[in-house]
């Protein structure tokens, strides 16, 4: 995990607003920890929050973000790369 940190390009302090909004998003079942990580996404204004968990998936409500598996967003991606054609 250090070894991650260390390469990512962005870090988010939680806040009371991430705080409100994972509190929001655990109302609408998803576990604390993922509604907190979500949260945190959505604050920096991420595209895309890639999961295996397919209950994080189906359960996420909200347009900021789109919650998807890592198969259909290198799909999707595919899809949208131009060189690909």
């Amino acid at each position: 995990m250090n070894r991650y940190l260390q390469i990512a390009g962005l870090r988010q302090e939680v806040d009371e607003l991430i705080r409100q909004r994972a509190e929001q998003l655990e109302h609408n079942g998803l576990k604390a920890v993922d509604a907190l990580h979500v949260a945190c996404a959505e604050a920096v204004n991420s595209d895309y929050f890639i999961t295996c968990d397919k209950r994080l998936i189906n359960r996420y409500s909200g347009s900021t973000l789109k919650v998807v598996n890592p198969v259909d967003f290198v799909l999707e991606m595919s899809n949208d790369d131009p060189s690909q054609e």
